[in-house]
C-alpha cells in the first residue's frame, strides 16, 4: 500500500506569524506521534477544531511536506502499464467520471501542484512552459522553501495583438514565489516573423543568459497544447497563430506542441517550418533534462500525448484516470 510519509520543512510563511509555533507543535504530535486531534487539543489546551486548522495551516504554508513512497512493484496497475509501455513514471489522478473538463483540469492541477514540491529542491532550475494547464497548476502549489533555485520561462509570450508578458510572468512569478526561487522571464515573441531574427537575437547577451539557464534545467514542467477541446490551449485561442500558419501545421501533420514547439504523431519535430521561428527550446534539449513532467487533463489531448510519449519527450506524466485508461487501452 502507499503510505504517506510526512517530513518537516522550512516554512515559506511569515516567520512573525504567531501560528507557526503552535502549528509546528500540533503537526509533530499528529504526524510523528500519531496522536488524535482531540488528544492534541487536550495537551495544547485548545479545541479540536483549532488543532485541525493548525494542521491544515502547517500543510499549506510549507511547514509540512507530504511524500508518498510506493513499494517496488506495488504501483497501481495502470501506472505500471505506462512504465512498461512508454518507460515513464505515471501519476494517475482519480476523478469522478461525470465531471466536466474544467473540473477535471482543476483536480489534476491540484494534484500536480502538490506533487511538484517533491520534485523541486534547492540548487535546481525549473523550466516552465506557460499555458492554460500551468496557469491552473500555479493556483494549487504546496509551498516549500528552497535556496539558490530558479524558475525560468521556456518560451516567449508576445504576439501581434499583445505582449503576453503579464500572463506568462504571473505564472512564472507565482511558481517561483511558492518555492522561494528567483523567477526568470523570457521577454521575446512566441513566434518570430523570420528565422534569422531569432538567430540574431539569440546572440544577444541578455537573451543568451536565459538560454543558458534553460540548458541547465534539472526539471521541465509543461502540458501539451492542442487545437480544439472544451478547454482550448492558450496558444491556439489567443491570437498566436495566423490562419495560414494553422493550415501549414495541418499540412505538416502536427498534432500538438510543447512550449510552442510543434511535433507530429510519431514525436518528430524537425522540418516543421514554424519551429524555425518559435521561441521555445528545441525539443532535443528536453531529452537532456533529467525530469520532464507533463500534465494532461482530458481526452482531447491524447493523440498529441501519444506522439510526445513516442518521441521520448516525457519522464513523468500526471494525468486523470479516464484519459489514462483510454490511452493504454
Amino acid at each position: 500500500m502507499e503510505t504517506p510519509t510526512p517530513t518537516s520543512d522550512s516554512p515559506t510563511s511569515d516567520p512573525a506569524d504567531p501560528r507557526i509555533a503552535d502549528a509546528v507543535q500540533a503537526a509533530r504530535l499528529y504526524y510523528f506521534q500519531d496522536q488524535t486531534m482531540a488528544a492534541i487539543g487536550r495537551d495544547m489546551g485548545v479545541s479540536r477544531s483549532t488543532v485541525s486548522r493548525l494542521i491544515t495551516y502547517a500543510r499549506t504554508s510549507g511547514l509540512v511536506e507530504i511524500k508518498i513512497s510506493t513499494p517496488h512493484g506495488q504501483a497501481p496497475r495502470i501506472e505500471r502499464e505506462f512504465s512498461e509501455r512508454y518507460g515513464v513514471r505515471a501519476h494517475v489522478v482519480t476523478v469522478p467520471e461525470l465531471v466536466g473538463d474544467l473540473e477535471r483540469l482543476e483536480k489534476v492541477a491540484t494534484f500536480a501542484g502538490r506533487l511538484l514540491a517533491s520534485f523541486f529542491d534547492s540548487d535546481m532550475v525549473m523550466g516552465i512552459a506557460w499555458g492554460t494547464t500551468l496557469s491552473e497548476v500555479s493556483k494549487h502549489l504546496a509551498p516549500k522553501r528552497t535556496y539558490n533555485s530558479y524558475v525560468v520561462q521556456l518560451n516567449g509570450a508576445a504576439n501581434t495583438r499583445t505582449t503576453g508578458i503579464s500572463y506568462a510572468s504571473d505564472i512564472i512569478r507565482t511558481i517561483a514565489d511558492a518555492y522561494g526561487a528567483l523567477p526568470q522571464g523570457f521577454p521575446v515573441p512566441a513566434f518570430f516573423d523570420y528565422p534569422e531574427t531569432r538567430e540574431q537575437l539569440w546572440r544577444e547577451r541578455s537573451i543568451k543568459r536565459v538560454l543558458d539557464m534553460q540548458k541547465r534545467m534539472d526539471l521541465a514542467v509543461f502540458s501539451i497544447g492542442v487545437p480544439g477541446g472544451n478547454v482550448p490551449s492558450h496558444v491556439y485561442t489567443a491570437g498566436y497563430l495566423e490562419p495560414d500558419e494553422a493550415e501549414a501545421l495541418r499540412r505538416d501533420g502536427v498534432v500538438g506542441d510543447i512550449a510552442t514547439v510543434f511535433f507530429r504523431s510519431d514525436g518528430s519535430y524537425r522540418g516543421i517550418e514554424l519551429n524555425e521561428r518559435a521561441s521555445g527550446p528545441r525539443l532535443d534539449l528536453f531529452e537532456k533534462v533529467a525530469r520532464r513532467v507533463c500534465i494532461v487533463a482530458g481526452t482531447a489531448k491524447l493523440p498529441a500525448l501519444a506522439g510526445a510519449l513516442r518521441g521520448g519527450l516525457i519522464t513523468d506524466l500526471i494525468i486523470d484516470d479516464v484519459s489514462a485508461t483510454a490511452l493504454v487501452s
